[in-house]
């Protein structure tokens, strides 16, 4: 990328940010309220409240937790959506209990799950799974159900071997589907991170916010605040930078067609 494009792109990017702190500083600049502190004192016990300790005993388990949890996620999206959209019989069978299931909130899941699964890592793991599971699932349906048939046709031909074909063909057809539907599943799996840790927990971001809210704390609380919102947006680069990489074919694709 060149240094002008990579510079205007830098500026779009923060440019929104930049303005929205500026005008929380602004407004809460002379605050004299206790629950809404000015931002100067909330970014001024941001250093001391998360890097004195809680990084590693607060930050790291619950990043932990959600890269568990979104991975198991992911293969068991992937794996039975390759399956269900393969097979038009099986499909048949499992979409009712499909739409069933994602139509549950997941965090209505938790005192269930609490049961089963008690208060420990596993629950918080299979919470953050019941919720990142239906975005992946259904995507990778709908993207393996839209590979072109005449590439499915060309490849019968040829007498791809099923695993070939599905290393070859369907996942690289449902690739755009797929990478849609994770990128869904990462922004559900931040949320259900921070719920599971609100319940029964003894650390974790979502535990210290509480603890922080609970002892009337307020800058501390929304430096945790702000700490989450850090973190979505290191994943987020994370993962665009990861799709762009995998699905630069399909991009320059799109941009040849666009071009022609």
């Amino acid at each position: 990328m060149r240094p002008l494009a990579l510079a205007r792109r830098l500026v779009l990017l923060l440019a929104l940010p930049a303005v929205l702190a500026g005008a929380w500083w602004a407004a809460t600049e002379d605050s004299t309220d206790f629950f809404w502190p000015p931002l100067s004192d909330i970014l001024g016990t941001f250093g001391e409240t998360w890097f004195t300790g809680r990084f590693t005993a607060d930050v790291l388990p619950s990043l932990a937790r959600l890269l568990a949890g979104y991975l198991v996620a992911l293969v068991l999206g992937v794996g039975l959506g390759v399956a269900i959209g393969s097979f038009r019989t099986l499909r048949g069978l499992v979409e009712p209990v499909m739409e069933f299931f994602r139509a549950i909130p997941p965090p209505v899941l938790v005192p269930i799950l609490m049961l089963f699964a008690g208060i420990g890592n596993g629950m918080k793991v299979l919470v953050i799974v019941s919720g990142c599971l239906w975005p992946v699932l259904l995507n990778t349906v709908e993207g393996v159900r839209s590979v072109d048939e005449v590439l499915r046709d060309t490849a019968r031909c040829y007498r791809l071997r099923p695993h070939a074909r599905i290393i070859h063909l369907v996942l690289p057809g449902a690739g755009p589907r797929i990478f849609a539907g994770a990128r869904q599943a990462l922004s559900i799996g931040i949320i259900l991170m921070v719920i599971s840790e609100m319940f029964a927990a003894s650390d974790g971001i979502g535990f210290t916010v509480i603890q922080f809210q609970r002892s009337f704390a307020i800058p501390q609380m929304w430096t945790g605040i702000i700490m989450l919102g850090l973190i979505g947006i290191v994943l987020s680069l994370a993962f665009h930078a990861l799709e762009a990489r995998v699905l630069s074919w399909y991009t320059g694709q799109r941009r040849a067609q666009r071009e022609g």
